[in-house]
Protein backbone atom coordinates (compact mmCIF):
# COMPACT_ATOMS: atom_id res chain seq x y z
CA UNK A 1 0.00 0.00 0.00
CA UNK A 2 1.92 3.11 -1.45
CA UNK A 3 -0.32 5.72 -0.53
CA UNK A 4 -0.31 4.23 3.09
CA UNK A 5 3.61 4.02 2.93
CA UNK A 6 3.64 7.76 2.33
CA UNK A 7 1.10 9.09 4.35
CA UNK A 8 1.33 7.22 7.74
CA UNK A 9 4.67 9.21 8.79
CA UNK A 10 3.99 7.42 12.32
CA UNK A 11 2.80 4.42 14.03
CA UNK A 12 1.48 3.62 17.27
CA UNK A 13 3.14 2.51 20.62
CA UNK A 14 1.31 -0.51 20.87
CA UNK A 15 3.39 -1.75 17.77
CA UNK A 16 5.56 -4.92 18.97
CA UNK A 17 7.98 -5.52 16.53
CA UNK A 18 9.49 -9.04 16.36
CA UNK A 19 12.67 -10.20 15.04
CA UNK A 20 12.47 -11.16 11.18
CA UNK A 21 13.03 -14.77 10.47
CA UNK A 22 14.19 -15.76 7.40
CA UNK A 23 11.85 -18.75 6.64
CA UNK A 24 9.87 -18.67 3.41
CA UNK A 25 6.63 -20.48 4.68
CA UNK A 26 6.30 -18.03 8.00
CA UNK A 27 7.20 -14.97 6.14
CA UNK A 28 3.91 -13.84 4.26
CA UNK A 29 1.95 -14.37 7.87
CA UNK A 30 4.71 -12.38 9.55
CA UNK A 31 4.04 -9.63 7.09
CA UNK A 32 0.23 -9.55 7.25
CA UNK A 33 0.11 -9.72 11.17
CA UNK A 34 2.64 -6.39 10.84
CA UNK A 35 0.29 -4.80 8.73
CA UNK A 36 -2.56 -5.60 10.86
CA UNK A 37 -0.96 -4.29 14.05
CA UNK A 38 0.16 -0.89 12.17
CA UNK A 39 -2.36 1.37 14.20
CA UNK A 40 -1.05 4.65 13.66
CA UNK A 41 -3.07 5.36 16.82
CA UNK A 42 -5.10 8.10 15.23
CA UNK A 43 -8.80 7.91 16.18
CA UNK A 44 -10.07 8.04 12.84
CA UNK A 45 -7.40 4.97 11.84
CA UNK A 46 -10.44 2.74 10.72
CA UNK A 47 -11.75 5.06 8.32
CA UNK A 48 -8.39 6.48 6.98
CA UNK A 49 -7.25 2.81 6.45
CA UNK A 50 -10.49 1.49 4.53
CA UNK A 51 -10.75 4.64 2.34
CA UNK A 52 -6.37 3.66 1.25
CA UNK A 53 -7.50 0.00 0.69
CA UNK A 54 -10.62 0.68 -1.50
CA UNK A 55 -8.66 3.68 -3.49
CA UNK A 56 -5.89 0.83 -4.48
CA UNK A 57 -8.58 -1.14 -6.07
CA UNK A 58 -8.54 1.10 -9.11
CA UNK A 59 -6.54 0.63 -11.57
CA UNK A 60 -6.24 4.37 -12.67
CA UNK A 61 -5.77 5.39 -9.37
CA UNK A 62 -2.88 2.93 -8.47
CA UNK A 63 -0.98 4.03 -11.84
CA UNK A 64 -0.96 7.67 -10.46
CA UNK A 65 0.01 6.35 -7.05
CA UNK A 66 3.12 4.75 -8.07
CA UNK A 67 4.57 8.55 -9.62
CA UNK A 68 3.47 10.34 -6.80
CA UNK A 69 6.09 11.03 -3.91
CA UNK A 70 5.18 12.99 -0.85
CA UNK A 71 4.85 16.16 -1.98
CA UNK A 72 2.09 15.53 -3.91
CA UNK A 73 0.29 13.77 -1.80
CA UNK A 74 0.33 16.43 0.78
CA UNK A 75 -0.44 19.20 -1.32
CA UNK A 76 -3.70 17.51 -3.01
CA UNK A 77 -2.64 17.14 -5.99
CA UNK A 78 -3.17 13.20 -5.67
CA UNK A 79 -6.98 13.92 -4.28
CA UNK A 80 -7.88 15.82 -8.28
CA UNK A 81 -7.75 11.94 -9.53
CA UNK A 82 -10.85 11.12 -7.51
CA UNK A 83 -13.01 12.25 -10.57
CA UNK A 84 -11.58 9.71 -12.80
CA UNK A 85 -11.94 6.11 -10.38
CA UNK A 86 -14.37 3.31 -11.50
CA UNK A 87 -18.59 3.94 -10.40
CA UNK A 88 -18.54 1.17 -7.88
CA UNK A 89 -15.12 2.62 -6.28
CA UNK A 90 -16.84 5.67 -5.51
CA UNK A 91 -20.26 3.96 -4.30
CA UNK A 92 -18.11 2.05 -1.55
CA UNK A 93 -16.53 5.56 -0.76
CA UNK A 94 -19.90 6.71 -0.07
CA UNK A 95 -20.93 3.97 2.01
CA UNK A 96 -17.87 4.24 3.74
CA UNK A 97 -17.79 8.17 4.66
CA UNK A 98 -21.57 7.49 5.65
CA UNK A 99 -20.71 5.07 8.44
CA UNK A 100 -17.80 6.84 10.07
CA UNK A 101 -20.23 10.07 10.09
CA UNK A 102 -23.18 7.54 11.95
CA UNK A 103 -19.76 6.81 13.89
CA UNK A 104 -19.18 10.20 14.49
CA UNK A 105 -22.51 11.00 15.96
CA UNK A 106 -22.63 8.18 18.24
CA UNK A 107 -19.75 9.34 19.78
CA UNK A 108 -20.78 12.89 20.08
CA UNK A 109 -24.19 11.36 21.38
CA UNK A 110 -22.24 9.68 23.81
CA UNK A 111 -20.32 12.33 25.27
CA UNK A 112 -23.14 15.05 25.59
CA UNK A 113 -25.06 11.91 27.26
CA UNK A 114 -21.92 11.75 29.80
CA UNK A 115 -21.71 15.36 30.23
CA UNK A 116 -25.56 15.75 30.45
CA UNK A 117 -25.79 18.27 27.77
CA UNK A 118 -28.99 18.70 26.56
CA UNK A 119 -29.68 17.73 22.90
CA UNK A 120 -33.71 19.96 21.57
CA UNK A 121 -31.84 21.51 18.76
CA UNK A 122 -28.86 20.00 18.11
CA UNK A 123 -26.98 21.04 14.67
CA UNK A 124 -24.99 17.89 13.54
CA UNK A 125 -23.54 19.95 11.06
CA UNK A 126 -22.32 21.99 13.42
CA UNK A 127 -20.88 19.62 16.02
CA UNK A 128 -19.09 17.65 12.85
CA UNK A 129 -17.32 20.57 12.57
CA UNK A 130 -14.90 19.98 14.98
CA UNK A 131 -14.20 16.31 13.02
CA UNK A 132 -11.42 17.73 10.42
CA UNK A 133 -10.74 14.47 8.49
CA UNK A 134 -14.15 14.86 6.73
CA UNK A 135 -16.36 17.46 4.92
CA UNK A 136 -19.56 18.10 7.25
CA UNK A 137 -21.09 19.80 5.08
CA UNK A 138 -21.81 16.98 2.88
CA UNK A 139 -22.16 13.77 5.03
CA UNK A 140 -23.69 11.21 2.17
CA UNK A 141 -21.38 11.32 -0.10
CA UNK A 142 -16.85 11.13 -0.76
CA UNK A 143 -15.52 14.05 -2.78
CA UNK A 144 -12.28 14.89 -3.63
CA UNK A 145 -12.69 17.44 -0.99
CA UNK A 146 -13.17 14.61 1.72
CA UNK A 147 -9.59 12.86 0.47
CA UNK A 148 -7.70 16.31 0.95
CA UNK A 149 -8.92 16.90 3.81
CA UNK A 150 -8.39 13.30 5.36
CA UNK A 151 -4.61 13.35 4.01
CA UNK A 152 -4.17 16.80 5.41
CA UNK A 153 -5.40 16.13 8.64
CA UNK A 154 -3.85 12.92 9.15
CA UNK A 155 -0.35 14.47 8.03
CA UNK A 156 -0.62 17.06 10.64
CA UNK A 157 -1.79 14.52 13.25
CA UNK A 158 1.01 12.13 12.36
CA UNK A 159 3.79 14.94 12.51
CA UNK A 160 2.91 16.07 15.82
CA UNK A 161 2.62 12.08 17.03
CA UNK A 162 5.94 11.59 18.52
CA UNK A 163 6.26 14.72 20.24
CA UNK A 164 2.49 13.70 21.96
CA UNK A 165 4.24 9.71 22.67
CA UNK A 166 7.16 11.70 24.63
CA UNK A 167 4.98 13.88 26.60
CA UNK A 168 2.06 11.54 27.60
CA UNK A 169 5.73 8.59 28.58
CA UNK A 170 6.71 11.75 30.54
CA UNK A 171 3.34 12.13 32.62
CA UNK A 172 3.46 8.17 32.92
CA UNK A 173 7.19 8.60 34.88
CA UNK A 174 6.24 11.66 36.84
CA UNK A 175 2.73 9.57 37.98
CA UNK A 176 4.99 6.37 38.77
CA UNK A 177 6.83 8.63 40.54
CA UNK A 178 4.77 10.66 42.81
CA UNK A 179 2.78 7.39 43.55
CA UNK A 180 6.10 5.49 44.53
CA UNK A 181 6.49 8.76 47.13
CA UNK A 182 2.85 8.48 48.28
CA UNK A 183 3.42 4.72 48.81
CA UNK A 184 6.39 5.34 51.36
CA UNK A 185 4.91 8.13 53.35
CA UNK A 186 2.19 5.77 54.59
CA UNK A 187 5.11 3.48 55.61
CA UNK A 188 6.43 3.84 59.21
CA UNK A 189 10.25 4.35 59.71
CA UNK A 190 11.61 0.88 59.36
CA UNK A 191 9.08 -0.56 56.76
CA UNK A 192 10.01 2.85 54.60
CA UNK A 193 13.64 2.19 55.19
CA UNK A 194 13.58 -1.48 53.88
CA UNK A 195 11.19 -0.74 51.04
CA UNK A 196 13.93 2.52 49.94
CA UNK A 197 16.51 -0.38 50.19
CA UNK A 198 14.55 -2.95 47.92
CA UNK A 199 13.87 -0.70 45.44
CA UNK A 200 16.74 0.84 45.53
CA UNK A 201 18.37 -2.79 44.70
CA UNK A 202 16.04 -3.47 42.13
CA UNK A 203 17.26 0.03 40.49
CA UNK A 204 20.78 -1.31 39.92
CA UNK A 205 19.55 -4.42 39.05
CA UNK A 206 17.78 -2.87 36.06
CA UNK A 207 21.01 -0.85 34.92
CA UNK A 208 23.34 -3.42 35.43
CA UNK A 209 23.01 -4.95 31.33
CA UNK A 210 25.04 -5.39 28.80
CA UNK A 211 26.26 -2.25 26.81
CA UNK A 212 23.74 -0.88 24.00
CA UNK A 213 25.25 -0.03 20.70
CA UNK A 214 24.00 2.90 19.30
CA UNK A 215 21.12 2.87 16.63
CA UNK A 216 22.05 2.63 13.14
CA UNK A 217 25.56 2.09 13.80
CA UNK A 218 27.66 -0.91 12.12
CA UNK A 219 28.52 -2.77 15.31
CA UNK A 220 24.21 -2.97 16.17
CA UNK A 221 23.65 -3.78 12.18
CA UNK A 222 26.41 -6.65 12.51
CA UNK A 223 24.56 -7.98 15.36
CA UNK A 224 21.39 -7.84 13.58
CA UNK A 225 23.23 -9.32 10.63
CA UNK A 226 24.59 -12.21 12.62
CA UNK A 227 22.07 -13.21 15.36
CA UNK A 228 18.86 -12.67 13.76
CA UNK A 229 19.24 -12.99 9.93
CA UNK A 230 22.34 -15.91 10.88
CA UNK A 231 24.35 -14.51 8.29
CA UNK A 232 28.75 -14.52 8.99
CA UNK A 233 29.40 -10.66 10.38
CA UNK A 234 32.61 -11.04 8.42
CA UNK A 235 30.41 -10.73 5.39
CA UNK A 236 28.02 -7.69 6.37
CA UNK A 237 27.13 -5.75 3.11
CA UNK A 238 24.81 -2.78 3.79
CA UNK A 239 22.76 -3.02 0.68
CA UNK A 240 22.49 -6.74 1.19
CA UNK A 241 21.29 -5.94 4.61
CA UNK A 242 19.01 -3.29 3.38
CA UNK A 243 17.06 -5.62 0.89
CA UNK A 244 16.47 -7.89 3.65
CA UNK A 245 14.71 -5.61 5.83
CA UNK A 246 12.58 -4.21 3.33
CA UNK A 247 10.13 -6.78 4.24
CA UNK A 248 7.58 -5.18 1.28
CA UNK A 249 9.66 -4.70 -0.83
CA UNK A 250 8.88 -1.60 -1.91
CA UNK A 251 12.65 0.05 -2.04
CA UNK A 252 12.20 2.16 1.29
CA UNK A 253 12.59 1.65 5.20
CA UNK A 254 9.47 3.28 6.93
CA UNK A 255 9.54 3.91 10.63
CA UNK A 256 7.46 0.02 11.57
CA UNK A 257 10.89 -2.00 9.97
CA UNK A 258 13.34 0.29 11.11
CA UNK A 259 11.87 -0.11 14.36
CA UNK A 260 11.79 -4.02 13.84
CA UNK A 261 15.90 -3.64 13.61
CA UNK A 262 16.33 -2.35 17.69
CA UNK A 263 14.75 -5.71 19.31
CA UNK A 264 18.03 -7.75 20.01
CA UNK A 265 19.42 -4.03 21.81
CA UNK A 266 16.54 -4.03 23.75
CA UNK A 267 16.36 -7.17 24.72
CA UNK A 268 19.47 -6.21 26.58
CA UNK A 269 17.96 -3.97 28.75
CA UNK A 270 14.47 -4.95 29.02
CA UNK A 271 12.81 -8.61 29.99
CA UNK A 272 8.99 -9.00 31.05
CA UNK A 273 10.02 -11.00 33.47
CA UNK A 274 11.84 -9.12 35.40
CA UNK A 275 10.48 -6.99 38.55
CA UNK A 276 12.44 -3.98 37.39
CA UNK A 277 11.64 -3.78 33.82
CA UNK A 278 9.08 -1.56 32.92
CA UNK A 279 7.45 -2.49 29.26
CA UNK A 280 6.34 1.34 28.55
CA UNK A 281 10.17 2.20 29.35
CA UNK A 282 11.04 0.04 26.51
CA UNK A 283 8.92 1.33 24.10
CA UNK A 284 9.39 4.51 24.63
CA UNK A 285 13.53 3.57 24.19
CA UNK A 286 12.10 2.08 20.91
CA UNK A 287 10.99 5.79 20.27
CA UNK A 288 13.84 7.15 20.61
CA UNK A 289 15.91 4.71 18.78
CA UNK A 290 13.76 5.11 15.94
CA UNK A 291 14.09 8.92 16.16
CA UNK A 292 17.80 8.72 16.09
CA UNK A 293 18.55 6.93 12.72
CA UNK A 294 15.73 9.39 11.09
CA UNK A 295 17.33 12.35 12.47
CA UNK A 296 20.99 11.27 11.08
CA UNK A 297 19.72 8.74 8.16
CA UNK A 298 16.82 10.65 6.90
CA UNK A 299 18.00 13.66 5.09
CA UNK A 300 14.68 14.72 3.19
CA UNK A 301 12.88 14.46 6.11
CA UNK A 302 9.81 12.63 4.56
CA UNK A 303 10.32 10.10 7.99
CA UNK A 304 11.07 7.12 5.13
CA UNK A 305 14.89 5.60 4.86
CA UNK A 306 15.76 4.73 0.90
CA UNK A 307 18.20 3.01 -0.20
CA UNK A 308 20.48 6.03 -1.14
CA UNK A 309 20.18 7.16 2.12
CA UNK A 310 20.99 3.84 3.84
CA UNK A 311 24.44 3.70 1.77
CA UNK A 312 25.15 7.36 2.23
CA UNK A 313 24.61 6.95 5.94
CA UNK A 314 27.22 4.11 5.86
CA UNK A 315 29.64 6.21 4.99
CA UNK A 316 30.00 8.84 7.56
CA UNK A 317 32.47 8.68 10.57
CA UNK A 318 29.48 8.21 13.11
CA UNK A 319 28.24 4.74 11.04
CA UNK A 320 32.17 3.51 12.77
CA UNK A 321 32.71 5.40 15.63
CA UNK A 322 29.42 6.59 17.20
CA UNK A 323 28.79 8.16 20.72
CA UNK A 324 27.93 5.53 23.26
CA UNK A 325 24.45 5.38 23.76
CA UNK A 326 22.57 6.50 27.00
CA UNK A 327 19.34 4.56 28.06
CA UNK A 328 16.18 6.09 29.54
CA UNK A 329 17.63 4.96 32.91
CA UNK A 330 20.72 7.29 32.62
CA UNK A 331 18.72 10.77 32.27
CA UNK A 332 15.24 10.91 34.16
CA UNK A 333 12.66 12.08 31.86
CA UNK A 334 11.65 14.59 34.26
CA UNK A 335 12.97 17.54 36.65
CA UNK A 336 12.15 17.81 39.78
CA UNK A 337 9.97 21.38 39.03
CA UNK A 338 7.88 18.96 36.49
CA UNK A 339 7.36 16.85 38.98
CA UNK A 340 5.90 19.70 41.82
CA UNK A 341 3.63 20.75 38.99
CA UNK A 342 2.00 17.34 38.00
CA UNK A 343 1.90 16.92 41.40
CA UNK A 344 -0.35 20.20 41.97
CA UNK A 345 -2.08 19.31 38.70
CA UNK A 346 -3.49 16.19 40.47
CA UNK A 347 -4.34 17.55 43.72
CA UNK A 348 -6.37 19.95 41.86
CA UNK A 349 -7.76 16.91 40.09
CA UNK A 350 -8.21 15.48 43.30
CA UNK A 351 -10.16 17.91 44.59
CA UNK A 352 -12.32 18.39 41.68
CA UNK A 353 -13.03 15.10 41.80
CA UNK A 354 -14.36 15.41 45.59
CA UNK A 355 -16.15 18.23 44.91
CA UNK A 356 -18.20 15.83 41.96
CA UNK A 357 -18.81 13.34 44.17
CA UNK A 358 -19.70 14.71 47.00
CA UNK A 359 -22.41 16.89 44.61
CA UNK A 360 -23.16 13.43 43.30
CA UNK A 361 -23.62 12.34 46.66
CA UNK A 362 -26.28 14.63 47.95
CA UNK A 363 -28.37 15.07 44.76
CA UNK A 364 -28.34 10.99 45.73
CA UNK A 365 -29.23 12.01 49.13
CA UNK A 366 -32.15 14.38 47.71
CA UNK A 367 -33.34 11.92 45.10
CA UNK A 368 -33.60 9.48 48.34
CA UNK A 369 -35.95 11.69 50.54
CA UNK A 370 -37.83 12.46 47.45
CA UNK A 371 -38.17 8.80 46.91
CA UNK A 372 -38.80 8.03 50.29
CA UNK A 373 -41.87 11.03 50.33
CA UNK A 374 -43.10 9.63 47.21
CA UNK A 375 -43.72 6.21 48.73
CA UNK A 376 -45.55 7.69 52.04
CA UNK A 377 -47.85 9.49 49.77
CA UNK A 378 -48.78 5.97 47.75
CA UNK A 379 -49.33 4.75 50.95
CA UNK A 380 -51.71 7.47 52.18
CA UNK A 381 -53.34 6.86 48.47
CA UNK A 382 -53.66 3.30 49.43
CA UNK A 383 -55.07 3.68 52.59
CA UNK A 384 -57.41 6.39 51.56
CA UNK A 385 -58.79 3.83 48.18
CA UNK A 386 -58.93 1.26 51.10
CA UNK A 387 -61.14 2.96 53.03
CA UNK A 388 -63.46 4.06 50.63
CA UNK A 389 -63.95 0.45 49.55
CA UNK A 390 -64.61 -0.20 53.39
CA UNK A 391 -67.36 2.15 53.71
CA UNK A 392 -68.98 1.33 50.41
CA UNK A 393 -68.93 -2.11 51.02
CA UNK A 394 -70.86 -1.07 54.64
CA UNK A 395 -73.21 0.79 53.34
CA UNK A 396 -74.27 -1.45 50.70
CA UNK A 397 -74.99 -4.04 53.16
CA UNK A 398 -76.91 -1.14 55.68
CA UNK A 399 -79.18 -0.46 52.56
CA UNK A 400 -79.83 -4.49 52.46
CA UNK A 401 -80.90 -4.68 55.96
CA UNK A 402 -84.31 -3.79 57.76
CA UNK A 403 -84.05 -1.17 60.48
CA UNK A 404 -83.38 -2.40 63.38
CA UNK A 405 -85.73 -1.10 67.16
CA UNK A 406 -84.54 0.13 69.98
CA UNK A 407 -83.03 -2.53 71.29
CA UNK A 408 -81.57 -3.80 68.13
CA UNK A 409 -84.02 -6.31 67.20
CA UNK A 410 -84.87 -5.96 63.17
CA UNK A 411 -88.48 -4.81 62.81
CA UNK A 412 -90.51 -5.56 59.83
CA UNK A 413 -93.25 -3.45 58.44
CA UNK A 414 -95.88 -4.48 55.64
CA UNK A 415 -95.75 -3.13 52.41
CA UNK A 416 -98.08 -0.36 52.63
CA UNK A 417 -100.48 -0.40 49.69
CA UNK A 418 -99.74 1.50 46.63
CA UNK A 419 -102.64 4.45 46.66
CA UNK A 420 -105.36 4.70 43.90
CA UNK A 421 -106.07 7.25 41.63
CA UNK A 422 -109.89 8.61 42.38
CA UNK A 423 -111.61 8.85 39.56
CA UNK A 424 -113.46 12.17 39.01
CA UNK A 425 -117.33 13.03 38.75
CA UNK A 426 -116.75 13.52 34.90
CA UNK A 427 -115.07 10.07 34.72
CA UNK A 428 -118.47 8.16 36.88
CA UNK A 429 -120.76 9.77 35.03
CA UNK A 430 -119.11 9.02 31.83
CA UNK A 431 -119.11 5.03 32.77
CA UNK A 432 -122.73 5.17 33.18
CA UNK A 433 -124.89 3.66 30.56
CA UNK A 434 -126.99 5.62 28.13
CA UNK A 435 -129.98 3.20 28.44
CA UNK A 436 -130.55 2.94 31.89
CA UNK A 437 -133.74 4.67 33.27
CA UNK A 438 -132.48 7.88 35.22
CA UNK A 439 -134.08 7.72 38.93
CA UNK A 440 -137.12 9.25 39.50
CA UNK A 441 -137.30 12.73 40.75
CA UNK A 442 -137.20 12.92 44.40
CA UNK A 443 -140.10 14.34 46.68
CA UNK A 444 -142.66 14.55 43.33
CA UNK A 445 -145.85 13.37 44.45
CA UNK A 446 -147.23 10.01 43.40
CA UNK A 447 -149.84 9.73 41.04
CA UNK A 448 -153.02 7.17 41.72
Amino acid sequence: MRLLLLLLLSVSASVWSVPIERNGGNQEVKEEEQEENGDTGLYYDRYLREVIEVLETDPHFREKLQTANTEDIKNGRLSKELDLVSHHVRTRLDELKRQEVSRLRMLLKAKMDSTNTQREQMDHASLLRQFEHLDPHNQNTFEAKDLELLISTATKDLENYDAERHEEFKRYEMLKEHERREYLKGLDQEKREKEEKRMQELKEKHSQHPKVNAPGSVAQLREVWEETDGLDPQEFNPKTFFKLHDTNEDGLLDEQELEALFTKELEKVYDPKNEEDDMMEMEEERLRMREHIMNNVDTNKDRLVSLDEFLKSTEKREFHNPREWETLDAKPAYTEEELQRFEVELRDKEEELKRRVETLHQEQELLNERGKALEAQKREYQQAVLEMSQRQKEQQVADALPPAGPNGELQFQPKAPQPEEKETKADQEAEVPNNLPAEPPQNLPVQP
